[in-house]
């Protein structure tokens, strides 16, 4: 495996320890075998995130070829909620957040210090979207056996489709070099804002216990946003990118 699937790979089981100290061992004993008293109308979830951006816009190439910066270094782990409401027996609408930032240690690649020191810097990539999404399932949820039971299905794959807003930063603070005379100087670049996203997704409720799921998810988003005056000349900021969730739900 290479360093950059390792690091993946290692991140997402990290989310997914993390949220299953949340699920009480009792629930964990029962599997999907559980029954509630009614049809659920709302599920809540909590989620951790792994985002793999694209980086695709000029400042991410340039950071990339200035700084010992590689694209693995914008993969972010972090944190997310959704509230979900159904509307049918396969359709629920649902308003979700995430909050993901990498902070990434570097230095200039071709120019080094009067001193011969490093030329170094930090670079820091905030993101944080906003959405209301459809998701459509692709099989019944669960089943009633009388007026007074509900049983759910252990498995309930769903697509779907949304769009919102996203926000974002992006920071450079460090020891940069003025290319017009070579000169080393220490500064604080920022750029943020928000710009509407799109986003399509697919995934997977696996029900352990009456009221608890737990989630698997992957969605690609896109969106890019334009850049404020410290990087001025500067096409849009890329934003688009792979999100792999896994989380847990509780229904009522």
């Amino acid at each position: 495996m290479s360093r950059r699937g390792t690091r993946i790979f290692r991140s997402l089981l990290l989310v997914a320890a993390s949220i299953s100290l949340m699920v009480p061992s009792e629930v964990l004993g029962q599997g999907g075998d559980g029954f509630l008293f009614k049809r659920p109308k709302v599920q809540l979830s909590i989620r951790g995130n792994y985002f793999l951006p694209r980086a695709g816009s000029q400042i991410f190439d340039d950071t990339r070829e200035q700084l010992t910066v590689e694209t693995s270094d914008f993969y972010t782990v972090g944190v997310g909620g959704e509230v979900a409401v159904r509307i049918t027996s396969r359709v629920d609408v649902a308003v979700d957040f995430g909050y993901g930032q990498s902070e990434t240690f570097s230095e200039f690649r071709d120019f080094v210090g009067i001193d011969d020191l490093p030329i170094e810097q930090t670079t820091t990539f905030t993101r944080v979207p906003v959405t209301a999404n459809v998701k459509l399932y692709l099989t019944d949820r669960g089943r009633s056996i009388s007026r007074l039971a509900w049983i759910p299905t252990k498995v309930a794959p769903y697509v779907g489709a949304g769009a919102g807003v996203v926000w974002y930063r992006f920071t450079q603070t460090g020891e940069f070099v003025d290319f017009t005379n070579l000169d080393i100087f220490n500064d604080r670049f920022t750029s943020s804002g928000a710009a509407p996203t799109a986003q399509g997704f697919a995934g997977v409720d696996l029900s352990i216990g009456g009221n608890w799921v737990l989630t698997g998810e992957a969605r690609y988003s896109v969106g890019n946003v334009e850049m404020d005056a410290d990087f001025v000349g500067f096409d849009n900021i890329d934003v688009t990118g792979l999100q792999v969730t896994v989380g847990l739900g509780v229904r009522f």
